[in-house]
């Protein structure tokens, strides 16, 4: 038996190959949308891949299921209560899946999502007992699925069920059996998931919070508070997925020289602008987005920029091409028209308008000296965490606009008045921040270190 992992940092999202040299089958679970991958490491082995296993429908990130099969021709499989769209095998609790030596054993697990299993590995030359479990989005490292990304109002009923599949489902597993998760630390589908990738039922069963409470209620009142932000853009995510996202292909840059843009902009286009800060800094374009060519790129461009809008990428270099489109198509953003091609210089020679400045990375005690001052320049602080998140303390004055609800917000504020964005640590202040600075706003500090370096700094907060 061959097994493994594929993580993508940022996101947090992990996936899977398992497969039976012997037989030269393999099974994909969850693939994300950079399939080649997959098909390299099957290759490597001697295997073909003849199974695509979704252990849900995910709101996070878009399945690579159907590229994944137009490319290799193997089968989908997910749970018959997804209700999915796009050709499959339809599963159930019991299933059995089979690739030579290796059976992937269905356990049906709803509580993050309606439709979500459990795939029990048997690798039969060994023993006829489970040595893993592909969880999911069920049970995690050191935390399970949160339960309401199919809407608030399922999200107690489905932690209900949550409870029941962790105790009906995973705890009884013996302690030996490897724990391989759906998420890793950054995925907004738990509360607190654990750093380290894998881990044992036995260390699950005595330290995981989520399987010390065994009263359904109280199970039920833990799993629907103090959650955090909700991945953005995920409704839409969802709906892609159970329909099956409109397969990448290949990918080749498309380099757009000004003119070209010019015209994609006339049509509607928006400019992502991925090079570094200190050279957004000193010229751009009027307008542009600034979001950094980085791990969070798939995480923070749901709160900034509606999804079906074509895009133009400003690049510092080519080789970052291929990566954004994946890191973007991850979470639904497959409509990227090219590259601007021309520099900044040669957008000027055409007579075409740049400007310079941006948003301005201030820390704790600097926005404190901007609180004192009177007048035009103190700013009105924005705090974009989660409401528990607030209640916990909170610059005194700041005004909660969580990050997920900015972009309909964000007319509330004045575009003249200057605005300091903060959160927990200073990730989330940065994607409002963004936000701001490309829908006008003339001032915009975002806080390094958000509250936590706020507090750091003996400075005072406020509890509500």
């Amino acid at each position: 038996m061959i097994i493994q992992q594929y993580f993508i940092d940022g996101l947090g999202c992990a996936s899977y190959l398992v497969g039976c040299e012997g037989a030269g089958i393999a099974a994909i679970i969850d693939p994300d949308r950079d399939v080649q991958k997959y098909i390299d490491t099957a290759a490597a082995h001697g295997m073909s891949i003849t199974h695509i296993i979704e252990t849900h429908l995910h709101a996070d990130h878009v399945s690579g299921n159907t590229d994944l099969a137009a490319r290799t021709e193997a089968t989908i499989y997910i749970h018959e209560a997804a209700n999915a769209k796009f050709a499959h095998h339809a599963l159930h609790g019991g299933d059995t899946l089979t690739l030579g030596n290796v059976e992937l054993q269905v356990r049906f697990t709803p509580g993050h999502t309606p439709e979500s299993i459990t795939l029990l590995v048997v690798d039969k030359s060994r023993s006829k007992e489970p040595w893993m479990a592909l969880t999911g989005d069920t049970l995690f490292v050191g935390d399970a699925g949160r339960p309401d990304l199919v809407g608030m109002e399922a999200a107690r009923a489905l932690a209900g069920h949550m409870h029941d599949s962790l105790h009906n489902e995973v705890l009884p597993l013996h302690d030996g059996v490897l724990i391989l998760p759906g998420h890793g630390a950054g995925s907004l589908c738990g509360k607190s998931i654990g750093a380290v990738l894998t881990s044992s039922m036995g260390f699950e069963r005595h330290s995981n919070p989520a399987l010390q409470i065994h009263n359904r209620e109280d199970y039920i009142t833990f799993a629907t508070t103090n959650l955090p932000e909700q991945p953005g853009n995920h409704k839409r995510i969802k709906d892609i997925n159970r329909h099956g996202a409109r397969p990448l292909g290949e990918i080749e840059a498309r380099g757009l020289g000004v003119q070209e843009a010019v015209a994609q902009f006339q049509q509607g286009a928006v400019l992502m602008d991925m090079r570094s800060k200190a050279a957004y800094r000193t010229k751009h374009i009027p307008g542009a987005i600034y979001l950094e060519a980085d791990t969070q790129l798939s995480n923070r461009v749901g709160f900034v920029l509606p999804p079906d809008m074509p895009i133009i990428l400003l690049l510092a270099d080519i080789s970052d091409y291929q990566p954004t489109i994946y890191s973007l198509a991850r979470v639904g953003y497959d409509q990227v028209v090219g590259y601007l091609a021309d520099s900044l210089d040669v957008w000027e020679a055409f007579g075409l308008p740049v400007t310079s400045g941006d948003v301005r990375d201030i820390d704790a005690p600097m926005l404190h000296d901007l609180l004192t001052q009177d007048g035009t320049q103190r700013p009105v602080v924005i705090d974009v965490r989660e409401s528990w998140e607030y209640a916990q303390g909170h610059v005194p004055g700041a005004h909660l606009i969580s990050l997920g609800d900015l972009s309909a917000r964000y007319t509330e504020l004045d575009p003249v008045q200057p605005v300091a964005v903060i959160c927990a640590s200073g990730g989330r202040s940065q994607s409002a921040a963004a936000l701001l600075g490309q829908k006008g706003f003339v001032t915009v500090y975002n806080i390094r270190g958000g509250t936590m370096g706020w507090i750091q700094n003996g400075l005072p907060v406020e509890r509500a």
